[in-house]
C-alpha cells in the first residue's frame, strides 16, 4: 500500500513539473508571438506612412515630367494593392511591388534636374528619405522578432507543446532578392551636395 502511494506521489510530482514546463512554454510562445505581431504592427505604420506621402511626391512630380503616365499608373496600382490587403504576407508581397514602382519613379526624377528648385518637392524628398530609412529598421526588428519566435518553437520540447497549443510557423519574412528587395535610395540630388557642382546635365546659369 505504502509503495502504491509513493507511486502516486512520485508520478504526481512528474506530472505538476511537466504541467508547470508545458504552461511556462506555452506562455513564452504567447510572449514570443505576440512580439512579432507588436514589431509588425510598427512595420504596418511606417508602410502607410509612406502610402500617404508618395500621391503627393508623384503629383509633384507630374507638374514637371507629365509624359511619364506609365510610371504614374503602376505607382497608383501598387499603391492601391498595398492598401486593400491585410496579412504581414500579402503586404510584405504588395510592398516589394511599390518597391520596384517607386525605383522607377526616382530613376524618371533623374531625367529632371529642375525639380531640384521644386521647395514641395525637396521637402517630399526628405520625408520620403526618412520614411525609407525607419521601414528598413523596422523591418529588420519584425524580422528578428519572427526568427526568434520560429526558433523556440521549433526546439524540442517546445515543438511539442506548440503543435499541441497551436502555435505555427511564421513564414511572413522580408526576404532580400537580388536586385528586387533593397530599399529605394531616395536621392534626388545626383550626388551633389548643396553648393557643389552636379555630375547631371543641368541648364546653363541664366545670365545676370
Amino acid at each position: 500500500m505504502k509503495k502504491a502511494l509513493l507511486v502516486l506521489l512520485v508520478l504526481a510530482v512528474i506530472a505538476l513539473i511537466l504541467g508547470s514546463s508545458f504552461i511556462s512554454r506555452r506562455n513564452q510562445m504567447a510572449i514570443k508571438r505576440e512580439a512579432v505581431n507588436a514589431a509588425w504592427a510598427q512595420v504596418d505604420v511606417v508602410l502607410q506612412r509612406r502610402a500617404d506621402l508618395i500621391p503627393n511626391l508623384v503629383e509633384t512630380v507630374k507638374g514637371i515630367a507629365v509624359q511619364e503616365q506609365i510610371v504614374f499608373g503602376d505607382i497608383a496600382k501598387a499603391r492601391s494593392a498595398l492598401l486593400s490587403v491585410h496579412t504581414p504576407a500579402e503586404k510584405i508581397t504588395a510592398n516589394s511591388q511599390l518597391d520596384a514602382a517607386l525605383g522607377r519613379l526616382l530613376v524618371v526624377v533623374e531625367n529632371y534636374p529642375q525639380l531640384k528648385s521644386n521647395e514641395n518637392f525637396l521637402r517630399l524628398q526628405d520625408e520620403l528619405a526618412g520614411t525609407e530609412n525607419r521601414i528598413a529598421v523596422e523591418r529588420r526588428r519584425y524580422n528578428e522578432a519572427v526568427q526568434d519566435y520560429n526558433t523556440f518553437i521549433a526546439l524540442f520540447p517546445n515543438s511539442v507543446v506548440a503543435s499541441i497549443s497551436g502555435f505555427a510557423r511564421n513564414d511572413a519574412y522580408f526576404k532580400t532578392e537580388e536586385g528586387a528587395r533593397q530599399a529605394p535610395k531616395v536621392n534626388f540630388n545626383y550626388g551633389t551636395t548643396p553648393g557643389a557642382p552636379s555630375s547631371a546635365p543641368a541648364p546653363a546659369p541664366a545670365k545676370p
